[in-house]
């Protein structure tokens, strides 16, 4: 038995943000019903959308969408907001990621939905929360969780630009903050007999991903200074360059302990002696020289030669790898980061991993792809039947444009 068997998801997402959580959930054995409008979830179509290409498939969709049903309708029509609300009346959790003004419009905000199904866990993710001037206001993970969060400002260096963090990073976090909240009010209704309402925002969990600095600002009323690679608080918490341009991080996160056996490993005793790295203290005020110093060394072994040698002294490091590292590190494939992921009948199976694992597992009950990414519309005449609705209804909503045609058979 799966961890979710018997629980019903219906999401309305876009995007990444309230798919992944869905996504998440379908990985733990819930039935995970996704609503698409006519033409599907415009992240079917990421690589076109960016480039213009005509990749036919998104691996990133594939991630976040794996193991679902689709169903693919006109919602701003009155018979596809029906069916809509039919098929959340069933459920026990309704995840969104839509703005709050349209789910007002619809009648899908959590007042409506929650004041007729009291058992429902009504899941909501947005931008920037559900009060306040901006509550409706469009915002990525770049603009919402990097930038207005203060996230991009922490990690520039002074005099620089702001990092444009990698794509998806705040939705995935949020992400997991969203079903976090599920469980939790999943576990609470099996208590108390009643759903409620779970919100978060990219805006929310940004600003708790920098909490170290957020909260010293709010609970001390100041901060240090952006992190400089050049000039560090601790030297020793820094990244390197080794000789054959490969990176890693020194993790000397304890500077009195670690620097002794930091030094033995780099192989220069002479910073021993060197009054200026005497003391963590005196490390920190001549952080650029002892950077500018370890530069130096750093760059006379390669990256696997400096492994060796810093498991040797026990020296706290990391390489920074690259995507195509990272796919070949015995330890992340150790750990179960990737994982194979079902294809449609009619497809070639893969004869190595294809997908990446979402992040937890659990020791007595199965995690993992259920099966391949929806097509659009695909499971319609089945969930909409389970409802009582009829071969005939099925044939006129699909005439008149409010049900998605459904899709041609795998290998037509």
């Amino acid at each position: 038995m799966s961890l979710l068997e018997g629980v019903r998801v219906v999401e309305m997402g876009l995007w990444v943000a309230g798919p992944a959580a869905a996504g998440i959930l379908a990985d733990w054995g819930a039935e995970v019903i996704k609503l698409e409008m006519p033409r599907g979830d415009p992240m079917r179509n990421l690589f076109g959308a960016l480039s213009g290409s005509k990749e036919a498939r998104c691996p990133p969709f594939d991630l976040y969408n794996r193991g679902k049903k689709s169903i693919a309708l006109d919602v701003n029509h009155p018979d596809g907001i029906a069916l809509v609300k039919r098929l959340i009346a069933s459920a026990d959790v309704f995840v969104t990621n839509m703005r709050p003004q349209f789910l007002q419009r619809v009648g899908l905000d959590h007042d409506t939905l929650l004041a007729a199904h009291p058992r429902l866990v009504y899941a909501s993710l947005t931008a920037y929360g559900l009060d306040g001037p901006d509550r409706d206001a469009p915002g990525f993970d770049m603009a919402a969780f990097s930038g207005r969060s203060g996230m991009a400002e922490r990690a520039t260096p002074p005099g620089a630009a702001p990092p444009i963090l990698p794509g998806g990073i705040g939705d995935n976090v949020t992400a997991i903050t969203m079903v976090s909240g599920i469980m939790g009010a999943l576990y609470s209704r099996e208590r108390t007999g009643r759903g409620q309402l779970v919100s978060t925002s990219l805006l929310r969990t940004g600003i708790y991903s920098i909490g170290m600095d957020v909260s010293t600002r709010v609970g001390l009323g100041r901060i240090a200074a952006a992190p400089s690679r050049a000039k560090p608080q601790n030297p020793l918490m820094n990244s390197y360059c080794a000789g054959d341009g490969k990176w890693f991080w020194i993790v000397g996160a304890e500077s009195e302990r670690h620097w002794p056996g930091i030094v033995e490993a780099l192989g220069d005793s002479s910073l021993l002696a060197d009054a200026r790295f005497s003391t963590p203290k005196e490390r920190r005020r001549n952080a650029e020289a002892l950077v500018t110093a370890i530069d130096a060394l750093a760059a006379r072994r390669t990256r696997d030669e400096w492994s060796e040698v810093f498991r040797r002294h026990d020296v706290w490091w990391a390489p920074i790898n690259s995507v195509d590292d990272l796919v070949k590190d015995p330890q992340a494939i150790a750990c179960g980061a990737f994982v194979n992921v079902p294809v449609h009948a009619g497809e070639p199976a893969p004869d190595s991993f294809n997908g990446v694992a979402t992040p937890v597992d659990f020791g007595a009950t199965p995690a993992g792809p259920a099966g391949p990414p929806p097509r659009v519309g695909a499971d319609a005449d089945a969930l909409l039947a389970g409802l009582g609705v009829s071969a005939e209804e099925l044939a006129r909503l699909r005439a008149s444009g409010v049900l998605a045609q459904a899709p041609a058979p795998a290998g037509a």
